[in-house]
């Protein structure tokens, strides 16, 4: 273990074949957050940050830009009052038309309640799975996981994973980039 003010480098062990990335651990939440600027403005793409509570402003410093669920929300929930409005219509207006009371076949006010819940259903349904495919959820698995250090996560400890799929990934030139930004410890995680 080393002391605050020094940083440390912990190696794959040599029968690894694959990295997964490097694991670096800042000591306070400010310096995650300057941390993050700096790996944003290195060009990195495929990193994350970890934190026992939101840090403000982390979303800008991480250069996240507006979710696209809204509209995942809104396609879906149109789809649902056209699919709702089409099945009445078919159903009581063309299919099997039948006169009650010398009322018209098909009425937009008499639809309106199956239609409401029918896009109210479709929009829900499409935002819970445009959840899934925008965050690459189930993650069943991350190596970062099996790592003792990673535990302090939940508590007070704070964290930048940088993947070593990320295209501007190089192993020392990573290394060098996280311990300037002030990492108490980085440590290669393999696959």
């Amino acid at each position: 273990m080393t002391s605050p003010g020094e940083n440390a480098v912990t190696a794959a062990p040599a029968e690894s074949t694959a990295t997964y990335g490097l694991l670096a651990e800042f000591p306070t939440a400010s310096s995650l957050l300057a941390a993050a600027v700096r790996v944003r403005d290195a060009g990195y793409a495929r990193w994350d940050v970890h934190s026992p509570f939101p840090v403000h402003g982390m979303d800008k410093a991480m250069g996240i830009r507006k979710t696209r669920l809204p509209w995942f929300a809104f396609f879906c929930g149109v789809a649902g009052v056209g699919s709702a409005l089409l099945l009445q219509w078919w159903c009581n207006a063309y299919d099997y038309p039948y006169l009650v009371s010398g009322k018209p076949f098909f009425s937009i006010p008499a639809n309106i309640p199956i239609t409401f819940e029918l896009g109210v259903l479709f929009a829900a349904l499409g935002t819970f799975v445009g959840l899934l495919v925008l965050n690459r959820l189930p993650e069943l698995y991350n190596p970062v996981f099996k790592r003792q250090r990673f535990a302090k996560v939940s508590t007070d400890g704070f964290f930048i994973v940088i993947e070593a799929t990320d295209p501007k990934f190089d192993s020392r030139g990573t290394v060098d980039l996280l311990t300037s930004t002030g990492a108490t410890s980085v440590e290669v995680m393999e696959a």
